[in-house]
């Protein structure tokens, strides 16, 4: 039986402070952990329609973007099935409506990932600033935590990177 390929996928713009936050996440998961041949890490960033190939790849696509929902900044927000809506009315950012445009047109190449979107409302998404406000960077470890849940729940494995080590020698385990 043939592995499913899982893509964990950053979008967002890091020179617009909150509007950054999925490429920071997956910077983290980079540094912190080692994934097996058949989880890859993808920093999409605004690259929207152009991710088309990309996730068309994947059996499983996990996303990690800021969600605006309305809810109070640093609300953590798990986006599945229905959930996820097929185009936007009131656009949150020009990326997220290519991204799920790009999600959508999948469709025509037969081969659209499950999607699981998992986010944070954001403080800020329109000032220039490499950095996340506080509040949102205060939600980077608790986004890569779902992201690792996500992971697990599809079976996937993940190892902690030690300073200077590598998984390599070691089998992958599902822990955090």
């Amino acid at each position: 039986m043939e592995e499913k390929q899982i893509m964990i996928l950053g979008v967002g713009n890091l020179l617009f402070t909150d509007e950054g936050v999925g490429i920071r996440v997956t910077e983290a998961l980079q540094d912190r952990y080692e994934f097996p041949q058949n989880v890859r890490i993808v920093d999409g960033g605004t690259l929207g329609l152009n991710l088309l190939g990309v996730i068309s790849e994947a059996d499983h696509l996990i996303v990690v973007d800021a969600v605006r929902q309305g809810g109070e900044p640093g609300s953590l927000y798990r986006l599945a099935g229905e959930a996820i809506p097929k185009r936007i009315r009131a656009k949150n950012s020009l990326h997220q409506v290519e991204f799920l445009e790009a999600l959508t047109c999948c469709q025509a190449l037969d081969k659209v990932p499950e999607t699981v979107i998992v986010g944070v409302e954001p403080e800020d998404i329109t000032t220039m600033g490499i950095e996340l406000t506080a509040t949102v960077g205060a939600r980077v470890d608790d986004l890569v935590a779902a992201v690792l849940e996500e992971l697990t729940n599809l079976g996937g494995s993940y190892c902690t990177r030690e300073e200077g080590d590598s998984c390599a020698d070691s089998e992958f385990v599902r822990r955090i």
